[in-house]
Order: C-alpha cells, then structure tokens, then sequence
C-alpha cells in the first residue's frame, strides 16, 4: 500500500481531517481517532478487521505519549496501518477502541497500567500487569524506583 494514497482515501472519507505522515504511520487527532479507525474497518478497499498490537512511547522532552496502533486485514491479508495517537503528558486522554476492536481492551489496559495513558470508553479499565496499590507508571521516563532514591 502507498501510504500517500491511503491518506488520500482517508481525506476524502473524512472532509477537514489533518493528519502528519511519520515514516509508513499517520499521525492523528485524537479527536477523529474512532472515525479514523472506523472508516479503515468498514471501507472494503481497507477491511482492517484485526487489531494487532496497540503499545506506547514516552517523548518526555516533548511533553506527550503517543498511543500506537497497528491495524491489519486478515480477509485481504495487507497491513500494518499505523495509527498514532499524542496525548499531552498532564492529562493523557484519548479514546478507546474496545467498541470497533475487542482485542483493545487487554491492550489498552496495558498502556493504561504502564504509562498512565487514559482510553476514554475502555469497559474496564483498570491496572493489568501491577497490583492495585502500585503507585506510578513505571514506562514513564521520568518514573524513579524506590532503589533509585538513595
């Protein structure tokens, strides 16, 4: 796929979009992330059915996460799209992708454990791989271990 023609498709499915390419991503408003999402899962030029990995950088210097996705088609075996999402580090926020893509939920969860990125929507989310007390993200970069402060 020439990603330059898929942002064309993508422009015209969704008038006054602005969207970055990244390399062989596209960097997106949150805001538009499920119609985005959506439009790739139902146009049958696309039929990105198969959510396969949704994982998330730190760019502390920069003040943001960002929340990437990588959507394939298994019925027309092409992909990856790469969807990314920044969300400012002082109220990490964007929405969920449970509703088009119930291999999200564990996923997003992960995120949310790891880095403290909030998915507005998630049916259920709540700390994955950490117990409950766990204070902090520990992905963060600016994240200090209790060994770490002596």
């Amino acid at each position: 796929m020439n990603i330059q023609e898929v942002k064309d498709d993508l422009l015209k499915a969704i008038p006054n979009l602005q969207i970055e390419i990244e390399g062989n991503s596209f960097i997106i408003p949150k805001e538009k992330l499920l119609s985005i999402a959506r439009f790739f899962k139902e146009s049958p030029k696309y039929s990105m059915d198969y959510l396969s990995c949704i994982t998330a950088a730190d760019y502390l210097a920069k003040g943001f996460f960002e929340s990437v996705n990588h959507l394939y088609s298994m019925q027309k075996k092409q992909g990856p799209i790469v969807l990314k999402v920044r969300v400012p580090r002082e109220n990490p926020r964007m929405p969920s992708l449970v509703s088009l893509y119930r291999g999200a939920e564990f996923q997003e969860r992960e995120a949310y454990d790891l880095f403290g990125i909030i998915y507005e929507g998630h049916p259920d989310l709540r700390r994955i791989l950490l117990w409950d007390e766990f204070e902090g993200h520990p992905m963060r970069k600016d994240y200090v271990t209790e060994d770490q402060d002596s």
